[in-house]
């Protein structure tokens, strides 16, 4: 299975905007043996190796990095994956986040009696002389 269009967008996206950046890393993205397709099924497999199903964008974003940095990697084999872009909802600042209900305590509170007893005095004082 090939990785989505979005999913296809945002890592070239990334890795052409890192290229023009960093001098280092635009030498690498420019290598003729390294492609985009070889990225993402190195990228699925690498997913696949873990056996997560989730991951933060720059735990991808670097996979594909290594995949272009490291020589060693050759051209992997393609992995069946389904790749879902998600893109964080927007900050509402006139709404309030839902709090989750907890059960609250029915009975009420006891205050707890400790026993106070008064405070030995073993040094003297000025007043004591």
């Amino acid at each position: 299975m090939k990785a989505s269009e979005n999913f296809k967008n945002a890592i070239e996206k990334y890795l052409s905007g890192l290229a023009q950046g960093d001098a280092a890393f635009a030498t690498h993205y420019a290598k003729a043996s390294k492609n985009l397709e070889s990225c993402l099924d190195y990228i699925g497999g690498e997913v696949k190796k873990t056996g997560l199903c989730a991951f933060d964008n720059q735990e991808i974003f670097d996979m594909a990095v290594k995949y272009y940095t490291d020589d060693s990697i050759g051209t992997p084999a393609p992995v069946a994956y389904k790749a879902v872009v998600q893109t964080p909802a927007p900050a509402d600042l006139f709404s309030q986040p839902e709090i989750p209900v907890t059960k609250m305590q029915t009975e009420p509170f006891l205050p707890i009696k400790k026993d106070v007893k008064p405070a030995v005095q073993t040094a003297l004082t000025l007043f004591d002389i």
